[in-house]
């Protein structure tokens, strides 16, 4: 019987570190297909992709990945939550996939996996602490955090697991898995060489932050060691064409118009606004110019410089609290991106097994022929978000792209090794 692995990934852009986290899930698995559920051109922790999504497709199958699915906007800007829950929806409707792979920086999945349990469960006992850290006026992230450390009593295991992104996402997707009560096993493969914000290169590894800061400079080339090759000749392609954009800075013109635009009630109404957070919000958007000024205005130890960009990210796009409350009730469509011959047999596998299953390989089809309009609405956000990622192209920023761009088709891909 096959064995189908999925995996949860940004590829922001895809690296020597992806590879290895690929190659090492396969072996693990013993799988004989992969689909990965990818963020799209705007990115969990409050940012923009580097590089378009087919681009990253296109990187993605040519490193061994079959079938590459879109996770829609809306959750992959949002909480590492929704995210999460976006992406375990995602993975299991297409009722194929029997594990789902993900990167972390702890070798034992079982100290994650009780880590999600508390938090899925939420026993009283862990609320009660949680409450009493946030009004202490931490971050909910440390404050949750500081909660299951008292909650488990065991700083010697738990220290610091809760302290990296990889770890709190790991936690979430484990969380998700117990809630929808999936069969897909859960696989945490460690980091290896770099954490998440290093930025050096360590024996041809590089964090994905490090190679977004290197790609602007003129040291592009040392990437080429941490990048496997056809990835880094299509980011090149995409950085001379100028079709890469650098951050969110990109925008800081159109967030603060958007801001001082609005008025406090349409801030007050996006997601992660609470507490009265509109006022500082539209404060520091009447007294500022960039977004690097804005985050430094407001962050504190309650408003995180994540959380701060990614309320600038739903601005931008226009998203709102009732669409991510929308996103929490929904199972996504399945919008393809990119496969190659076995990421076809994977098409035809989850048609087979799901029939009911909304699969897009035409936006164009499915706008006109979709009753769903709930599904409507969030596939318009992502082709909302395109059109504003290519503002940000020096060149050739047109709009309507997910009309109009092909899925990437990889024949006969050759695995890359790293």
């Amino acid at each position: 019987m096959n064995k189908i692995l999925g995996v949860i990934a940004e590829y922001n852009p895809f690296h020597n570190g992806h590879l290895y986290h690929l190659n090492e899930s396969k072996k693990f698995v013993g799988a004989d297909y992969t689909v990965a559920v990818m963020s799209g051109n705007f990115v969990q922790r409050g940012d923009t992709s580097l590089i378009d999504k087919w681009s990253k497709a296109e990187m993605a199958i040519h490193s061994g990945v079959d079938l590459v699915l879109e996770l829609p906007a809306v959750y992959s800007v949002s909480s590492a939550e929704n995210f999460a829950e976006g992406s375990i929806k995602t993975l299991n409707s297409l009722k194929i996939v029997d594990c789902v792979s993900f990167g972390c920086e702890l070798a034992d999945i079982n100290v994650l996996n009780e880590c999600a349990k508390v938090i899925h469960e939420e026993p009283k006992a862990f609320v009660s602490l949680l409450n009493h850290e946030l009004s202490k006026g931490f971050s909910f992230p440390k404050a949750r955090e500081n909660a299951l450390l008292m909650y488990l009593n065991d700083i010697r295991t738990y220290a610091n697991v809760l302290s990296s992104p990889n770890n709190i996402l790991a936690i979430e997707y484990l969380k998700a898995l117990m809630k929808y009560n999936s069969s897909m096993a859960p696989i945490g493969i460690k980091r290896t060489k770099t954490n998440y914000d290093d930025t050096e290169i360590v024996d041809g590894f590089a964090s994905a932050t490090a190679i977004r800061k290197i790609a602007y400079t003129n040291d592009i080339w040392s990437l080429r060691e941490v990048m496997p090759k056809t990835s880094f000749d299509i980011m090149y392609e995409c950085l001379r064409s100028g079709k890469a954009v650098s951050s969110l800075s990109k925008f800081q013109s159109e967030i603060i118009y958007l801001l001082r635009r609005m008025n406090l009630s349409e801030i007050a109404e996006l997601p992660d606004v609470s507490e009265g957070l509109e006022y500082a919000i539209k404060n520091a958007a009447n007294s500022c110019n960039t977004v690097e000024e804005f985050i430094n205005i407001i962050k504190s130890k309650r408003y995180t410089t994540t959380r701060l960009k990614r309320i600038l990210v739903y601005a931008l796009l226009g998203i709102t609290k009732k669409d991510i409350d929308l996103s929490r009730k929904l199972t996504p469509y399945i919008r393809v991106l990119g496969f190659n011959d076995k990421g076809k047999e994977l098409l035809s596998g989850i048609s087979h097994a799901n029939p009911k299953l909304e699969i897009i390989t035409s936006i164009k089809s499915f706008m006109e022929s979709s009753a769903n309009r709930n599904l409507k609405l969030m596939l318009q956000k992502d082709i909302f978000a395109t059109d504003v990622y290519t503002l940000g192209y020096n060149y050739e920023s047109v709009s309507g792209l997910d009309y109009t761009h092909p899925i990437v088709y990889v024949e006969n891909t050759q695995e890359e090794t790293v």
